[in-house]
C-alpha cells in the first residue's frame, strides 16, 4: 500500500501543521526530543502518542506512554488504531486535539456529480443537505443500573456460593459485553430544517458516509 499524503492540524489552531512522513513515525509529546513537541500543553505526557504508516493497514495512532490516555474520536487508544481521514486525536482527557488529513484521491474529471444520495431507504438530494454528523451512542445506555441492581439481587444467593458466583460472572460478562456496543448514527440536516438519521453497527463505515457526502454538498470532511 502506498502512502497518501497526510498531516495533523491542531484543532484550536489549523494554521498549526505537522507533516506525516511514512518513512518516519512522528512521536507526540512534553519531551524535546519527539517531532512533535507539545511542552507547553496541559495533559500531554513526556511521550504521549505515536503516528506512523503501515504498508498493510495504511495510518495508525498508537498510546506510547501516555498517563491520561490517548483517545481517537471520543474511544481510548490501548495499542494502535487505524486512522480515517478527518479523525480526531485527543491527548489526554481533556489535552489538545489533533485532527488527522489525509489527501483524497480526486474522482475523474468525466465522473458527474450525485444529484442524490441513498440514507438507508431514502433518497436525498444533494442540493438538499446542509450538514452532515455523526454521533456514537451506547445501544444500553442503563446496562450499569441493570447490572448493579442484579449484583445487589445476586446478595441473596450469597449462602449459595454454587449460585452465587456463576451468577456475579455472567453479570459481568454482560455488562462488559452490552456496554462496550454503540451505535453509531448519522444525520443529515436539510435546508429546510428537518433532520434524518441512519444508524450503524460499525463507526468507520459511518464516518466514510459523512465523509462522501460532505465531499459531495462541497464541505472539508475534517471539520467537526
Amino acid at each position: 500500500m502506498s502512502a497518501p499524503t497526510a498531516k495533523l492540524l491542531l484543532a484550536a489552531d489549523r494554521r498549526k501543521v505537522a507533516p506525516l512522513d511514512p518513512a518516519e513515525p512522528l512521536t507526540i509529546g512534553r519531551a524535546a526530543a519527539n517531532r512533535l513537541c507539545l511542552a507547553n500543553q496541559e495533559g500531554v505526557s513526556d511521550h504521549h502518542a505515536v503516528v506512523r504508516f503501515s504498508s498493510s493497514q495504511g495510518w495508525l495512532v498508537c498510546d506510547w506512554q501516555s498517563s491520561d490516555g490517548t483517545f481517537l474520536e471520543g474511544r481510548q487508544v490501548h495499542q494502535c488504531r487505524r486512522l480515517d481521514d478527518g479523525d480526531e486525536i485527543r491527548l489526554g482527557r481533556s489535552g489538545p486535539v489533533l485532527v488527522f488529513k489525509c489527501a483524497v484521491t480526486p474522482a475523474p474529471p468525466s465522473s458527474p456529480a450525485p444529484q442524490s444520495i441513498s440514507v438507508g431507504n431514502k433518497h436525498v438530494a444533494v442540493a438538499e443537505i446542509r450538514t452532515a454528523s455523526v454521533q456514537s451512542e451506547p445501544q444500553h445506555p442503563h446496562i450499569f443500573s441493570w447490572w448493579l441492581l442484579l449484583c445487589l439481587g445476586g446478595l441473596l444467593l450469597l449462602p449459595f456460593p454454587l449460585l452465587f458466583w456463576p451468577l456475579q460472572a455472567g453479570a459481568l460478562a454482560g455488562w462488559i459485553l452490552l456496554g462496550s456496543r454503540k451505535q453509531h448514527k448519522l444525520t443529515l440536516v436539510l435546508r429546510d430544517g428537518r433532520a434524518l438519521r441512519h444508524g450503524f453497527a460499525n463507526r468507520r463505515t459511518a464516518l466514510a458516509h459523512r465523509n462522501g457526502i460532505r465531499q459531495a454538498i462541497g464541505q472539508d470532511p475534517a471539520l467537526p
